[in-house]
């Protein structure tokens, strides 16, 4: 089998809506002629990229891989047949909710003053790679550990934890929380792209509620409302100032790392001088 971009672009479809009869509908083509482009793909492929032993179908752990890198591979071709990048190519720089901190301003200044001819696009991506294993981003500001494969990653520094807290809360008045001091409280934790697990937590003594939220502007709405506490990174608090949330240091949590990390394989040509710029950023002003 030869495969097209029309192949991948209907996995795409039947992986988003985990059915092949509405893949087939919204394709417009008939259900047998979909289900035999899917075997075809898995025959080339000599892999399982759906399991149909349940009445919604499911992707193999195979089948997601493949799909991210079938989203990857369209995004490329879409971004280099479209004519406006012919005349400039933007680098995409992804994260799914601080970006840099505080030194997200600077970063996107200096990029202006340094490379005028090449756009340094940031945009929030809610999703644990920020968009890059999806191709949707060229790099990506991530926190915590990196496990998604065929990613390259860049140490940019660390950052200590903080507690969001609701402004009425009685923690705020502790200079310092810790986190024996949450433990009688529901954490709200992202489970699409934050840093927080029970796993902070000894085992025997770990917050006996959680409320799940899959982004950020859910999070942060559910500690406001005050349903809950959060944990974040000194980095959210310049980025999410709001009259109903009060943030105090985490004195006992493990600091957390922040890395540049961008695809393997050929790329954006300016990522080394991404690379280089968030060192210099991150190190303090210029000489």
């Amino acid at each position: 089998m030869t495969v097209e971009l029309r192949h991948l672009r209907a996995f795409l479809v039947i992986a988003e809506e985990g059915n092949i009869t509405r893949a087939a509908a919204r394709l417009h083509v008939s259900q047998p002629a979909l289900s035999r482009t899917l075997r075809r793909l898995e025959d080339h492929l000599g892999a399982r990229l759906v399991d149909r032993s349940t009445h919604h179908l499911e992707l193999t752990t195979e089948g997601r891989v493949f799909r991210d890198k079938a989203a990857a591979a369209l995004s490329a071709v879409d971004t280099a047949l479209d004519p406006g990048g012919l005349r400039s190519w933007p680098l995409r720089l992804g994260h799914p909710w601080a970006a840099l901190g505080d030194h997200t301003v600077a970063l996107l200044r200096r990029w202006d003053e340094a490379h005028p001819g090449t756009p340094l696009e940031l945009l929030r991506v809610d999703d644990r790679t920020a968009g890059l294993t999806q191709g949707k981003v060229d790099a990506a500001l991530l926190r915590g550990a990196v496990t998604a494969p065929g990613l390259r990653t860049e140490l940019l520094t660390w950052e200590e934890r903080v507690v969001v807290l609701p402004s009425d809360s009685p923690l705020t008045d502790l200079p310092r929380v810790t986190l024996a001091d949450l433990v009688d409280r529901p954490i709200a934790v992202n489970v699409v792209s934050g840093t927080t697990t029970m796993d902070l937590w000894p085992p025997t003594a770990r917050p006996s509620a959680t409320i799940e939220v899959t982004n950020t502007d859910e999070w942060l709405m559910a500690i406001a409302a005050g349903r809950a506490v959060g944990i974040s990174t000194t980095a959210t608090p310049g980025n999410h100032a709001h009259p109903s949330l009060v943030y105090r240091p985490l004195t006992d949590a493990p600091p957390v790392p922040v890395v540049l990390a961008w695809r393997e394989g050929a790329g954006h040509p300016a990522l080394p001088d991404l690379v280089t710029l968030a060192h210099e950023v991150l190190a303090g002003p210029r000489p």
